[in-house]
This record gives C-alpha cells, structure tokens and sequence, in this order.
C-alpha cells in the first residue's frame, strides 16, 4: 500500500475549515506528486460546497476548473477530495461510496463529531473501500 504524506499546517488548514463551515460539510480538492513510494499532498484546495448541507456535498464546478488550472500552472497532479463530516465517523458514507467515480483519487474525511478532530484517507473502488496510509508530519519530522 502506498504512503501519502501532508504537511502538519495543511492538515490544520483544512481542520479550521471546515470548522469555520459547520455545521455544514465542507469540501475541496488535494493536489500534490507521485512517485513509487507514494503520493505527497502539497496544496489543499478549499471550494465552496453548493448544497450547503449537514450531510452531503457538491463542488462548485467553477471552483474545480480554477483549481485544476492552478494545479496545471504549477506543476501539481491531482490526487483526489476531501471532505468534512460533522457528526459522523471519519470513513466512507453510502453515498460518498456511490458518488466515488475516480479509482485513481484518494478520498480524505475529516470527522468533527469528537472533541479532537480525525482524518482518514480512502481507496474507494467498484463500491468498496479500503483505508489509506496517510502519515500528518511535521518538518521536523518526517518519515
């Protein structure tokens, strides 16, 4: 299974995100590189969710085109979504499983239902999923 590594202050980014929107879910898009050892997130996009709900979510395709060009202007690859659940685990929903059409992507959920945030990365294929490594470092530490 492959590592995917982010930075301790992106991981922080996307928590006070998607704390500043609940109790909606907010969302966004993970750009970053891909070697054989694994993938490496560089940038956390953070789009507008369309449906401004509690319990689902809809990217703004505007929003998607924008990052995509910026991930292009830079060189980035893009490496899949995230997500916030705000009083739900941090895995895979029923529907986040049946909205899941890009094998390729990884696919982060950041669960607010606990006093301290949890964050999970998915492999979600042909309606199952399995659970990513993904290591938060500092740049202190880094393995």
């Amino acid at each position: 299974m492959a590592i995917i590594r982010m930075r301790d202050h992106l991981y922080d980014e996307i928590v006070n995100y998607a704390k500043e929107h609940l109790p909606e879910e907010a969302c966004g898009l993970l750009a970053g590189a891909e070697t054989e050892e694994g993938r490496e997130i560089k940038k956390v996009y953070f789009l507008e969710n369309k449906d401004h709900a509690e319990d689902h979510f809809t990217l703004d395709p505007r929003d998607q085109m924008n990052a995509i060009k910026d991930m292009r202007a830079n060189g980035l690859k893009p490496l899949g979504n995230w997500h916030s659940h705000p009083s739900s685990p941090s895995r895979p929903s029923v529907e986040d499983i049946r909205l899941a059409f890009d094998s390729k992507a990884s696919y982060l959920i950041l669960s607010l239902m606990a006093d301290y945030p949890v964050l999970n990365s998915f492999h979600i294929e042909n309606g199952e999923w399995t659970k990513e490594d993904l290591r938060i470092y500092s740049e202190e530490y880094y393995f």
